[in-house]
């Protein structure tokens, strides 16, 4: 869903605006809600971030992080799943992770969900690709397919059991299939 803006809205208005559910992202001067997450995304969307924190959190290498809202160049999005290097991170005096990222991530994820236009999540990931972000993951479960951005590479499709390239400073081996054997439950 989209709602046409006054052409004076600035990003500083959207952010004091309630936040909504599912969230809005705030895109070139207008806000975008974003869909409803279906049962394959949610399921795609933990077992990702569990399976980079599970390799990358205690040893204080990456935080990954479901729905976290990044403003940074402009726009106010929120990636299905992003993922920081733990030295940006800004953690408060008491060790605890900050509210607000003003950061783009090190990594951006997107699971492209049944009705959603394609074409969106690519510009928000092309977007964070412009601003630093290493990698970009677009994740199609109907296609079965994870369309991977890397800055200055064109777009690369990957299948079947075809290796995910990772950050730099993350070592964790995926396939393709891997990513979707997540989708079953109880194995």
């Amino acid at each position: 869903m989209t709602t046409a803006l006054p052409t004076s809205l600035s990003l500083e208005a959207f952010l004091k605006l309630p936040e909504t559910q599912p969230a809005s992202e705030f895109i070139n001067g207008r806000i975008h809600q974003k869909l409803m997450p279906q049962g394959k995304h949610s399921r795609l969307q933990l077992k990702f971030c569990n399976a980079v924190n599970q390799v990358a959190e205690t040893a204080q290498i990456a935080l990954a992080f479901p729905e976290l809202r990044c403003t940074f160049g402009g726009r106010s999005i929120v990636p299905d799943a992003t993922v920081f290097a733990w030295e940006r991170i800004t953690f408060e005096a008491d060790g605890e992770v900050p509210n607000a990222f003003e950061i783009h991530p090190d990594w951006t994820v997107e699971i492209l969900s049944p009705d959603q236009r394609a074409t969106k999540v690519i510009s928000n990931i092309l977007h964070c690709l412009k601003y630093g972000t290493q990698l970009g993951w677009l994740i199609d479960p109907e296609e079965r397919f994870i369309l991977v951005f890397i800055p200055g590479q064109e777009p690369v499709e990957l299948t079947g059991k075809n290796r995910l390239p990772m950050p730099s400073f993350l070592t964790l081996d995926l396939t393709v299939d891997q990513v979707f054997g997540w989708l079953k439950v109880g194995g």
